[in-house]
């Protein structure tokens, strides 16, 4: 009885109806985001913090991109590029500019985008669990990111902004970002040898 007189109470105040259509139009639609991964589509790069990125970084800056290929693509870059053969391949690397010594580690990283899906929630409330939609609460994915970071020969942080080769070196890794994205395998950039 009580059902039947809040339906007839809708049916006779329009805005109240509108307001509880759209409620539940909103809730059946919606995820909520509880955390979301960074998106660097503006420039296709951040310049941060390590550690303020991911916990596990060094306290140091780097540069920062979404990895677009496969798990280890970029280790075997890195190797091949620098014929490193599977040495120190993403710790310190060493590297020139301009005829000065440089040294580039990565880390590769996943950041999460998780969002809690109020339907399945919904379907269950209503359903008394029988549904089993449990798995469906929390939408949970990941996007993985390069972290690169430089150090001069003598170990300061060369992508911190007062240092006096940081725009050589951000070039360097927006040249060396492209190249890797660029390059089908491994393989193709491997230095010619003459004969």
């Amino acid at each position: 009885m009580k059902s039947y007189f809040l339906l007839r109470n809708l049916n006779s105040q329009p805005i109240i109806r509108h307001w509880v259509i759209t409620a539940i139009v909103i809730s059946f639609t919606s995820c909520i985001p509880l955390s979301l991964a960074p998106d660097f589509q503006k420039e296709g790069y951040k310049l941060k913090e390590a550690k303020r990125f991911k916990r596990e970084l060094p306290k140091q800056h780097a540069f920062i991109f979404v990895d677009p290929k496969e798990a280890d693509v970029f280790y075997n870059f890195i190797n091949t590029k620098f014929e490193l053969y599977d040495l120190d391949v993403d710790y310190e690397v060493p590297f020139r500019i301009e005829n000065e010594l440089y040294y580039l580690s990565f880390f590769e990283v996943e950041k999460s985008t998780t969002t809690l899906n109020i339907f399945p929630m919904m379907i269950d409330a209503v359903a008394d669990g029988v549904t089993e939609l449990e798995d469906e609460y929390v939408w949970d994915y990941g996007t993985w990111y390069i972290a690169i970071t430089v150090m001069d020969n003598d170990s300061k942080d060369c992508l911190k902004e007062s240092h006096p080769k940081h725009t050589v070196v951000l070039q360097y890794l927006k040249n060396l970002k492209q190249e890797y994205v660029d390059t089908q395998n491994s393989e193709e950039s491997l230095p010619t040898k003459k004969s």
